[in-house]
């Protein structure tokens, strides 16, 4: 298969055999990496009403039925594949449940010759802050978010989608180029740019926030 590793390829092919206990393995060997996906990339509007785990089990299903087509052209590594499937589940649950409301909801970046939702940038904030603060430290927090996703907002695109594929979806440097559609060289100049952009702009802050990157 696309650069993937010999035991990954014996598990598909065995999976190709008709042995959908080897296939299960694999796929959850998989849902933690597709979990930090989902969470970044559901629009807050709909938490609540959509569980990350119901994402990720319909794109297990729908990986299942595919399998077959992604065996004969496996044109990407099989995470990447079960990630841009994640990645059409999740525009389409955007489209039915938000509508008209699509627009406001925040924007799709093309990947793999489809769609996918961006990385919330209040998601992103919440990440880069850490753990939950005491009640006492509530509103420092709250204000600090806010900030923290003006930046973001105001970062390039790429840029900030770079961010998101390194540091919170935690992409190697090859995965991160193959979903971009880059070479590595340029996926990792791309990376400490968009690290230099984000620090610059923290660090102009009240109060300044550039110590929450290394």
């Amino acid at each position: 298969m696309a650069d993937d590793s010999s035991e990954t390829n014996r598990l598909l092919r065995q999976a190709a055999r008709g042995d959908p206990g080897r296939f299960g393995a694999l796929l959850e060997e998989y849902r933690p990496r597709l979990r930090r996906m989902v969470a970044l990339r559901l629009d807050p509007r709909l938490h609540g009403r959509i569980d990350p785990s119901d994402v990720i089990q319909e794109t297990y299903l729908d990986a299942v039925a595919r399998l077959a087509e992604y065996l004969l052209k496996p044109t990407m590594p099989f995470f990447l594949w079960l990630r841009f499937l994640a990645g059409q589940k999740l525009v389409t649950l955007h489209r039915h449940h938000l509508g008209r409301q699509m627009r406001a909801a925040g924007r799709e970046v093309s990947l793999y010759r489809g769609r996918s939702p961006e990385a919330s940038s209040a998601a992103l904030a919440a990440q880069l802050l850490g753990r939950e603060a005491r009640p006492s430290e509530a509103a420092i927090r709250a204000e600090m978010k806010i900030r923290l996703q003006e930046a973001l907002n105001s970062m390039d695109p790429l840029d900030r989608e770079v961010l998101a594929l390194r540091h919170f979806e935690q992409l190697s440097l090859a995965e991160t180029a193959q979903v971009l559609g880059l070479t590595e060289s340029g996926a990792c100049r791309r990376h400490l740019r968009a690290l230099r952009r984000l620090k610059e702009i923290l660090s102009s802050l009240p109060g300044g926030l550039g110590d929450l990157l290394p």
